[in-house]
């Protein structure tokens, strides 16, 4: 996702407030690689040979980098679970297998693997999207059903089921959110910097608006009211979903089946809502080529006063804002579900005892502590009166000067500060992105119809609509 040089060498271009950070927290992602046994229960980078055997025992989990960094609350856990196999007197291990890339390569090289069987993974991490088309592709096995109590959230245990059964178990959600300045709210002299649940996109414009008449003498660097992630790649998916959720409820493009669904009525919409909320006056020029990082990267330099993300930019934000410079709130109109869950693989020689693994891994006690690190969790429990983390806590100083590297702010049990009455609020309420097994065919469609808003001579939303209506009928099954 990540675009190399784009901006550099670029004439007064201030250097990123973030650039350490940012290199170690780009958003979690899963893609191929293969593995060698070590039978350590440490970590391992992809790009080992994959025919190298594995200890019997060892039970393979691949997942994308962590976005809590090296030796991260993912490793944490992995080794938790084997201190807990040992002190039981069984064999068993974990090993986690972190697997860097971007979003394409992680779908179509993972597909690839085990549908060979080149890969000796047991347990896969996958994005919530993927959940059908590797189920029914039968790459994944259907698990028991008592993974999903009643404590998962409902959105987020919607994620783990095709065509009636239980596939993957959610293991960190993902939400969109709205990251903005408070302080070049306040220069501007918005007296009320508190954006609560009803706040909807003509107010937010209406603060870019404000801000940007005092942004050039009040704020250092500032250009445009908001960035996201608008480069063809999942990240327009994303905010294109959420647009076009927010303009038309409850539309989901695709049925229960995977079947196309929309109408040209209901995609023009959607492209009229997303047009208004990308328009030049607001969005930040840069948008149209951003991932994740380049737009957070943006926002931490102060270019922007509102920026959607992802819930792991709380941590990494505040590494360099303080509480009273940032604030967060429910994205307006309707927000995106992401995230990934845990499945066993069909060509699992260990499926027993990679089900009791993931059995743990998305615990109570696991949520908690995934939620601690920055994570958005999946269970209520975490959020409300469920255990404490007792594997992994937030970092204390050194000394008794020293300064803590931890800087996320936190409720008095440790949470970070927006999960209860944010959080969790918009988890519950989120949308998820169309679920079929051909959810490639249709990503790709959809961000390719939809880049032509942002070209020299965009077409009209009755006209796009129109041909985004047809393509997608052309991709994908359709009632």
């Amino acid at each position: 996702m990540t675009r190399g040089s784009r901006r550099r060498g670029r004439p007064g271009r201030r250097p990123r407030a973030l650039a350490p950070l940012l290199a170690a927290v780009l958003m979690a992602s899963l893609t191929l690689g293969g593995c060698s046994g070590s039978g350590d229960g440490g970590s391992e980078t992809a790009g080992q040979s994959a025919d190298t055997g594995v200890a019997e025992g060892d039970i393979v989990v691949a997942s994308g980098r962590d976005v809590t960094g090296k030796g991260g609350i993912r490793q944490k856990l992995i080794e938790q679970w084997n201190r807990q196999q040992e002190e039981k007197g069984s064999a068993s291990r974990a090993r986690l297998v972190e697997l860097p890339g971007s979003a394409d390569q992680q779908r179509s090289q993972l597909l690839g693997a085990l549908q060979s069987g080149s890969a000796e993974y047991d347990v896969v991490n996958l994005d919530v999207t993927w959940v059908p088309e590797f189920a029914d592709a039968g790459l994944v096995r259907p698990l028991s059903d008592d993974l999903l109590d009643a404590d998962v959230i409902p959105s987020v245990a919607a994620t783990a089921r095709w065509d009636g059964k239980v596939y993957a178990v959610p293991f960190n959600s993902d939400v969109g959110l709205l990251f903005y300045r408070r302080d070049y709210l306040k220069k501007a002299g918005v007296t009320d910097t508190e954006l609560g649940k009803g706040t909807d996109w003509a107010t937010v414009q209406r603060l870019m608006g404000t801000v940007g008449e005092a942004g050039r003498s009040a704020a250092d660097g500032y250009e445009k009211g908001w960035t996201t992630q608008l480069a063809p790649y999942e990240g327009l998916t994303v905010n294109g979903i959420e647009a076009f959720a927010s303009a038309v409820e409850g539309q989901a493009l695709t049925d229960g089946a995977g079947r196309y669904t929309g109408s040209e009525q209901d995609l023009e919409s959607g492209i009229e809502e997303l047009r208004d909320r990308t328009q030049a006056p607001y969005t930040l020029g840069d948008a149209g080529r951003s991932d994740e990082s380049e737009s957070l990267g943006d926002f931490a330099d102060g270019r922007t006063a509102f920026l959607r993300h992802w819930p792991y930019a709380y941590g990494t934000l505040h590494q360099t804002l303080t509480g009273e410079q940032l604030g967060v709130a429910p994205l307006p109109g309707r927000a995106v579900l992401g995230g990934q869950n845990l499945a066993v693989t069909e060509g699992s020689r260990r499926a027993s005892a990679a089900q009791e693994l993931i059995r743990f891994l998305t615990g109570r006690e696991s949520e908690r502590c995934l939620l601690d690190a920055g994570f958005a969790a999946t269970r209520l429990s975490a959020y409300h009166e469920g255990p404490a983390c007792r594997v992994a806590k937030p970092p204390a100083p050194a000394t008794p000067n020293a300064e803590s590297t931890d800087r996320m702010p936190r409720d008095e049990q440790g949470r970070p500060t927006y999960a209860r009455d944010i959080l969790l609020p918009a988890l519950q309420n989120a949308v998820q992105r169309p679920r079929t097994p051909l959810y490639g065919a249709f990503t790709q469609t959809f961000t390719t119809e939809l880049r032509r808003l942002y070209t020299d001579k965009p077409p009209s939303a009755a006209r796009l609509a129109q041909d985004l209506h047809a393509k997608l009928k052309s991709a994908l099954p359709h009632t």
